[in-house]
């Protein structure tokens, strides 16, 4: 019997060396229900349900890289990381070529919120001069102008749920979150104490990069990704996390 046990994990430590690794890319910033992170490594959430998803596809074994968003494109262009997901080709500056992109995979909805008492429905551009909540290292290409006019000031967070809290604590009278965190961090609010809708800034679908390496299964995972999106279990995924009806048009609160 102890022989047995010893040959069969002999035979999983070989199985696991012949597997290839998958670097992935976190970024610090993600929070619930994108990612949670404990010990410097995810444990839970959307992304990372899916990305042990599309690694098992390719029977490759997942090794996940914790970063700051503002390293994300040196990691890249370093070889640092074989994958890097939840990215859209319009955050991209310098797109490196030895990166394949997938197909879309979720579509995100970047919007403007506020509290009960800020619930009016406006455009940006009619906001008074203020602080508005964003993430560090985000980029809000809807609201530049107005950062560069000096008519918003960002009041930045180090994660989305950050933001969110700061603004249900009132440190700022809005904020700028997506849709999925915002559902996420709505779900456990009194319905009179959520944070509204006041406008969808940008919309844009997101996907991931692929690095192209012989040393890594890229088309592959490229095919995998297909795979998970054509048969639902990408939307299931999203669904699992409180993401039940984000592809349907975005209701903004009323006055």
């Amino acid at each position: 019997m102890r022989r047995l046990l010893a040959l069969l994990l002999l035979w999983s430590t070989y199985s696991l060396a012949d597997q290839p690794v998958l670097r992935f890319s976190v970024a610090e910033s993600w929070s619930m229900p994108l990612m949670r992170i404990e010990g410097g490594q995810p444990v839970e959430g959307l992304l990372y349900d899916l990305m042990q998803a599309a690694a098992k596809e390719v029977g490759a074994r997942p090794e996940y890289h914790v970063m700051a968003r503002l390293r994300l494109e040196e990691a890249i262009s370093n070889g640092d990381i074989d994958v890097r997901c939840y990215v859209s080709t319009q955050w991209i500056t310098d797109r490196p070529g030895n990166f394949v992109w997938s197909i879309p995979l979720i579509h995100q909805r970047d919007v403007l919120v506020g509290r009960v008492s800020d619930s009016t429905p406006m455009p940006p551009e009619q906001l008074p001069p203020q602080a508005i909540g964003t993430v560090l290292g985000y980029t809000y290409s809807t609201l530049q102008p107005l950062l560069d006019q000096g008519q918003l000031r960002r009041e930045d967070s180090r994660s989305q749920l950050l933001v969110l809290q700061k603004l249900h604590a009132g440190r700022y009278r809005h904020a700028v979150t997506n849709q999925l965190s915002l559902q996420w961090f709505n779900q456990g609010l009194p319905a009179d104490q959520q944070l509204q809708v006041l406008a969808v800034l940008e919309e844009q679908d997101l996907g991931c990069m692929v690095r192209s390496d012989p040393g890594i299964p890229t088309q592959g995972l490229l095919r995998a990704l297909v795979r998970l999106k054509q048969s639902g279990e990408i939307e299931r995924i999203v669904q699992r996390y409180g993401g039940a009806g984000y592809q349907e048009p975005m209701s903004v609160a009323r006055p």
